[in-house]
């Protein structure tokens, strides 16, 4: 049974880990859910059992560069959490630049009527999802 593979799109915060995953002909991303930042192992773990679980053949991760494209503290916690994972995972990673998507996950989570205080958790889903939506859609082009 060939099984269509998909790609994870991780959105990587020092509390939470927003996670979005791509439909098997990796056309649309939809937010899939948020997990705690525990510690490096347990949040590998939690990976490892998604990309089993739902056939990842690709990771998209999200690189906040600043608007002025200099590299801020959050981007250097974000690279070190890319090697290590890069390190511990066979699987193929790609970063991309998401200085925007925090930005429109909250403008896109406003436009639909929902209140963005508490919904922390929505925006880091909705963050991962989008620029995993941007990444697809280039590679349609």
């Amino acid at each position: 049974n060939y099984m269509m593979n998909r790609i994870l799109a991780i959105d990587y915060g020092e509390r939470k880990i927003g996670l979005a995953i791509s439909d098997p002909l990796c056309i649309i991303a939809k937010p899939y859910k948020t997990i705690t930042n525990n510690s490096k192992k347990d949040l590998l773990d939690n990976i490892k059992k998604i990309i089993k679980s739902k056939n990842i053949n690709k990771i998209v991760i999200g690189l906040p560069i600043t608007l002025k494209n200099t590299f801020s503290k959050q981007t250097h916690k974000v690279q070190e959490f890319i090697d290590y994972i890069s390190n511990s995972l066979d699987i193929e990673i790609i970063v991309v630049d998401e200085r925007l998507s925090s930005l429109e996950a909250k403008k896109s989570l406003i436009n639909q009527g929902i209140k963005t205080g508490h919904n922390k958790e929505d925006i880091d889903m909705t963050a991962a999802a989008l620029f995993l939506q941007n990444y697809l859609n280039y590679l349609e082009k």
